[in-house]
């Protein structure tokens, strides 16, 4: 699935629809996902921490979000209950590269469509993207 984007300036903002935001203090994780999901079709955009990605993102416009757990700074499940606690119901797809039962219960405890271990399949992904986003 494709997802057309425009753009108007803001200011520094930069407004797309219909994006898939990633967020992942690593930027060569950053960069893979970015490049494989683009190459799929999707408009991508991302973000080094949970704060950069409060303060930029336009969440009207994010519709999905793959979501490191463990960041510098706020981790990803705390981001994702600020996202609960602004009425957000972007679809978020966890990837960790600490898979244990603790972190997969607080990732599904805080709502996630999939949890995906660092490295994980392509296809994982991009199904588990598609299955949020077609909810």
């Amino acid at each position: 699935m494709s997802y057309v984007s425009y753009s108007r300036e803001a200011g520094n903002d930069v407004h797309v629809a219909g994006l898939i935001a990633v967020v992942d203090d690593d930027a060569a994780m950053r960069q893979s996902i970015e490049r494989l999901l683009s190459a799929r079709g999707y408009t991508v955009t991302t973000f080094d921490s949970a704060e950069d990605f409060l303060d930029r993102a336009h969440l009207d416009n994010v519709k999905g979000l793959v979501l490191d757990i463990h960041l510098g700074g706020m981790s990803g499940i705390e981001l994702q209950r600020q996202l609960l606690a602004m009425n957000s119901r972007i679809p978020v797809v966890f990837i960790t590269a600490y898979d244990d039962d603790g972190t997969r219960l607080g990732a599904f405890e805080v709502g996630c469509v999939d949890c995906l271990q660092k490295p994980f399949a392509a296809e994982r992904l991009t199904e588990a993207l598609e299955r949020g986003m077609n909810l």
